[in-house]
């Protein structure tokens, strides 16, 4: 059996992104109940130094549209950074998801060779495609998904592992 680009990637990006809405969905109950300012809540961060959940959130994101679109070869689409409610948090996972939506597996299955360039703060980065998906985008994208989850458990929402997870 041999090892699918697609499968390792949109799939996986789509459910994450579908628990995290998940996890929103729980934040902004859990805020209403608690009479907590959202927009405090979605600025909460873990330490100083680290982004706070909105960020953590557009990067997860950034990451999913990015890789899915690299590993098509297609142009990766543009989102302003300027959420600042749960909705519209909530409307850049769907556009996220929507965009992904669009691809097909056959535009991803044999990117594993493909090359992949990008810059990151000033660094040029260079990756074979199954490089780029396995060391580089899914480490990142739940990394940032964690943190959030993180953000949220620190702040007294109610989330457990399976909510995190989903249905397996």
């Amino acid at each position: 059996m041999s090892f699918s680009m697609y499968k390792a990637s949109v799939p996986q990006f789509q459910r994450m992104l579908n628990q995290l809405l998940v996890l929103l969905q729980k934040a902004e109950s859990h805020a209403e109940n608690r009479k907590i300012d959202p927009a405090v809540l979605l600025q909460s961060r873990l330490f100083p130094d680290m982004f706070p959940l909105i960020r953590q959130i557009q990067i997860g994101c950034d990451f999913a549209k990015g890789a899915a679109a690299r590993l098509a070869g297609v142009e990766v689409p543009k989102f302003e950074d300027n959420e600042g409610s749960f909705n519209d948090i909530y409307q850049r996972i769907h556009a996220t998801q929507k965009f992904i939506e669009t691809l097909t597996p056959a535009q991803i299955e044999s990117s594993a060779e493909r090359d992949i360039q990008l810059s990151i703060a000033g660094n040029n980065l260079e990756f074979k495609g199954s490089d780029y998906l396995i060391s580089f985008v899914l480490p990142n994208f739940y990394f940032h998904l964690t943190t959030a989850y993180a953000i949220l458990r620190h702040n007294g929402v109610e989330l457990g592992k399976r909510d995190f997870i989903g249905s397996v």
